[in-house]
């Protein structure tokens, strides 16, 4: 497995992934991700073997040290250092499930997201979900503002020294 910058050509296996992950109402659309790979490009990565994407991880540096439900409408510009490493979405093809793929990607972005002089990564995630993202150092910091898909959404973060 390698972990690439996402290609143009990875879209369809994307949204594959995507659909398999998340519900309708959770779901990020094509149009969505094609505007994601434009303006994330730097921060959005795929596990991949070969020309098989298994998963991928993608979200804005911002200011913002929490993701926003607006940005999920309007995908945010990356800052070019500093800031707060964000990830809308984290998924893993069904067929390549626990095999740490989704690790390996937080840590990719982690140590990416360090290296531009970041100072935290955090993601909103459903209850169900809390306990991988404790066991991969991040910290539960209760209920999010979050109203997307009309789900109760939990702010996760990992924050480091400069």
């Amino acid at each position: 497995m390698q972990i690439t910058p996402v290609k143009v050509t990875d879209l369809p296996q994307i949204m594959t992934i995507e659909r398999a992950g998340f519900s309708d109402a959770e779901a990020g659309s094509q149009a969505t991700y094609q505007e994601r790979i434009q303006k994330l490009e730097s921060t959005f990565l795929v596990a991949r073997d070969d020309d098989v994407v298994l998963g991928f991880i993608v979200g804005p540096a911002t200011t913002e040290r929490y993701i926003e439900d607006e940005m999920f409408a309007t995908t945010p510009t990356n800052l070019a250092h500093g800031g707060h490493q964000l990830v809308f979405t984290l998924a893993v093809a069904p067929a390549a499930r626990h095999q740490h793929v989704g690790s390996q990607l937080l840590a990719a972005l982690e140590a990416d997201a360090r290296a531009k002089g970041r100072t935290s990564l955090s993601l909103t995630c459903l209850k169900r979900l809390v306990p991988f993202y404790e066991q991969n150092g991040f910290t539960n910091q209760g209920v999010a503002a979050s109203s997307h898909a009309d789900e109760t959404w939990y702010n996760l973060e990992k924050v480091w020294d400069k």
